[in-house]
């Protein structure tokens, strides 16, 4: 995919990338509903105790997990099932299995017969299913958008994730309540039905069910192109297998060692992401509670006010760079020099003892990722042809991810044993010196040359052919 890509997307892409985004961004906000549903669930419902704080560490750890790593690890499998079938297709069937996998947990939570052993499950199917999703719909967008407006996509599509932060715990919070204020008598007589419902989370788990479903519907009447393949059939009769493609993937990005390198640094990033945000939800409930207690802040409040302040971050960043269009060359540095930015919030974040400075923190580490993720695929995209995007995207989405279930276990035996703070500290410094050092690293600082890339892949072949 360069300046010579014949390709030519559709007359009216960008308004189906328009309409598409803003169905998934409804979608993305259901679902972070749910998420922050099942934290307070865990926080105040399973394990509420200040006794239960190794419990309440480990459950967050198995849920992390039981969402990393079919996540990562089914990505290369979906990211080639994508290349081969119907992208549209695929989005549609994952939003509706995503739907009735939230009409489970709705039913289990109602019954009272929902536990953590019964929801480490529920939350690996749900992975799965976003695997294959998010596979369809990375590689989709890159066919409807015109290559000089993948940057303002990509830091859209970064948006989302951080606007849907900033209303999901407030709508969430809101609707959990919802049951308790009409038993009190203080809501309209029309919905005082609701005072019936002993669990609020189910109201937020089935706005998140309506959501899927509706984002399923609106595909329907779009119209969405999948690359055409030609590669699928073997000289000798037979078809290319699945894994095949899998290994085709891989070696795109093996012969071009730069791509690892890039991969590495995102690699250390989740890593430390994923630790620092199991410890984020710990610093809130212990570290800070005598603050927020001043404050008459209940747990639900504090946890509300961090995942809103921090989205806020978000969502500034991603309008920043949805603006700006990036760096259109040395995007390396967008990369990079927000990884920084990003790496010293969380440091700020271990040192704080109150809300309001450890929100600020959170503030900064938040703005960061819309900028740093939109320049990476926005390298991606450009560096990756069209029909190979599917199988490169999902391995280097296992490749740069991989250290995310890993981090998050880790963080559940750290979070047991030592200070969350502390712990917090040395992993945003761990990213900072990382990608100071990365600054100097030539074979990063040239990514975007293609003529050396290229050159890397042809030094490769020739290596393994002598």
């Amino acid at each position: 995919m360069n300046q010579n890509d014949p390709y030519e997307t559709p007359p009216d892409g960008w308004r189906t990338f328009l309409t598409v985004w803003i169905s998934q961004s409804v979608s993305v906000l259901g679902s972070a509903l749910t998420n922050f549903a099942i934290t307070i669930w865990l926080t105040t419902t399973a394990y509420p105790t200040e006794a239960q704080k190794p419990q309440l560490a480990w459950a967050l750890s198995a849920m992390g997990l039981a969402f990393a790593i079919p996540v990562v690890f089914g990505a290369p499998v979906a990211g080639a099932f994508v290349d081969r079938h119907d992208r549209k297709r695929t989005m549609i069937a994952m939003d509706i299995a995503n739907g009735f996998m939230s009409l489970v947990t709705l039913v289990l939570i109602a019954t009272g017969r929902l536990n953590v052993n019964i929801l480490i499950p529920i939350m690996a199917l749900v992975a799965i299913f976003s695997a294959f999703h998010g596979a369809a719909f990375d590689t989709s967008y890159a066919m409807l958008v015109p290559r000089e407006k993948l940057a303002r996509a990509n830091g859209m599509m970064q948006t989302i994730w951080s606007l849907s932060g900033i209303l999901a715990p407030g709508i969430a919070a809101g609707l959990i309540g919802l049951p308790a204020l009409a038993r009190r008598g203080d809501l309209p007589a029309f919905i005082s039905i609701l005072g019936h419902i002993e669990n609020g989370t189910v109201l937020a788990i089935g706005v998140d069910a309506v959501t899927f479903f509706g984002a399923a519907i609106v595909p329907l009447f779009l119209f969405i192109p999948s690359p055409k393949r030609t590669d699928l059939d073997l000289v000798d009769g037979k078809k290319k297998s699945l894994w095949a493609d899998v290994y085709e993937g891989a070696l795109y990005i093996w012969r071009r060692r730069s791509f690892l390198w890039l991969l590495g640094t995102f690699t250390v990033g989740n890593f430390v992401g994923g630790t620092v945000g199991l410890m984020q939800t710990m610093i809130i409930r212990f570290q800070l509670e005598p603050d927020w207690l001043a404050r008459n802040f209940s747990l639900e409040t504090a946890l509300a006010f961090m995942g809103t302040i921090a989205s806020v971050g978000g969502v500034a960043g991603g309008i920043f760079i949805s603006a700006w269009g990036g760096l259109k060359q040395r995007r390396v540095y967008g990369v990079l020099i927000a990884m920084i930015f990003s790496g010293t919030g969380t440091i700020l974040l271990g040192l704080s003892d109150r809300l309001y400075l450890a929100g600020g923190a959170a503030f900064l580490s938040s703005a960061m990722i819309p900028i740093m993720n939109a320049h990476s695929q926005a390298i991606w995209q450009t560096q990756t042809p069209r029909e190979l995007q599917g199988r490169v995207f999902a391995v280097r989405r296992l490749i740069a991810q991989f250290s995310w279930p890993a981090s998050t276990f880790l963080a559940g035996v750290l979070a047991s044993r030592f200070d969350p703070g502390m712990v917090t500290i040395v992993m945003g410094s761990i990213l900072v010196v990382w990608c100071l050092a990365s600054l100097f690293n030539k074979h990063l600082m040239r990514i975007e040359d293609r003529d050396w890339i290229e050159a890397q892949a042809l030094n490769y072949d020739k290596a393994n052919i002598s």
